[in-house]
């Protein structure tokens, strides 16, 4: 299905896996709704995916976890970015790694409400628009870590298994219609997602990549663009994916010494 023309919002686009995917999409010609919290960073993405491609791009700023910035921003749009094609729920982050009893209850509240809360707030606010076009495909961002849980990682670990729930749900509710809803669940990505986990940690961030080859976000971008461009009547429902140094959520090839890395 040719993706020229199209109309595709990815959120969380000023970096990693979303920067990819708007960069993927340009090529394929698609127009490109792209919003973050970092606005200088989105409109960076924006300059750089019309020069590979994209018709146009609007940005804005969103951060996801508010539930009143969603409604708003998305009810705001202008009528010629409002009917959206393609909806990729890419925002996402990870905050620390500890045991659930040591863990900090800021860091659940901001991965809950973003990995989860988040997801459910930008689905409701363009849904049912793509309901009464009676056209739309819904990619959602989820893990290995969704399928099986690690050490330390529990609650980032059940925000993903929410996803992985969240998404099967969401595609037999639009069963009848003619929506698409995918989820692209991959293992270890190099983006800046472990500096974020571990606040700015370049150090601790570099270990969880030592001695593997991981995924990159073109990797990950390549596979949403694949999905998204199938034949109209084929849904692809789940797409999981790693490197091949990496076998689940806790088995890794290393080549080197290192700490246990974690998937995305």
């Amino acid at each position: 299905m040719s993706l020229t023309g199209k109309t595709v919002f990815i959120t969380g686009a000023s970096g990693g896996i979303g920067e990819s995917t708007a960069y993927a999409f340009a090529a394929e010609g698609a127009r490109l709704l792209l919003c973050a919290r970092r606005k200088e960073k989105v409109d960076a993405v924006a300059e750089q995916a019309l020069a590979k491609g994209a018709p146009a791009v609007h940005t804005f700023a969103l951060d996801v976890q508010d539930k009143a910035a969603v409604a708003a921003s998305i009810a705001a749009l202008p009528a010629d970015w409002a009917s959206i094609d393609v909806l990729v729920n890419n925002a996402g982050l990870s905050r620390g790694l500890d045991k659930v009893y040591e863990g900090h209850i800021e860091d659940w509240e901001e991965m809950i409400d973003t990995n989860v809360k988040g997801l459910l707030y930008v689905t409701r606010a363009v849904v049912p628009g793509m309901v009464k076009r009676g056209t739309g495909h819904i990619v959602n961002l989820g893990s290995t870590a969704g399928e099986l849980t690690y050490p330390n990682g529990a609650v980032y670990c059940a925000t993903k298994a929410a996803e992985k729930s969240i998404n099967d749900g969401l595609r037999q509710d639009l069963l009848g219609t003619p929506l698409r809803v995918t989820s692209i669940d991959p293992g270890m990505v190099e983006t800046d997602f472990s500096k974020v986990r571990f606040r700015g940690d370049d150090a601790r961030a570099a270990k969880v990549y030592q001695g593997v080859i991981p995924l990159t976000p073109d990797d990950v971008a390549d596979a949403i663009v694949w999905a998204a461009s199938r034949p109209a009547h084929v849904n692809i429902a789940h797409v999981l994916m790693t490197s091949v140094s990496q076998a689940n959520s806790l088995m890794f090839h290393r080549e080197a010494a290192g700490t246990t890395g974690n998937s995305r």
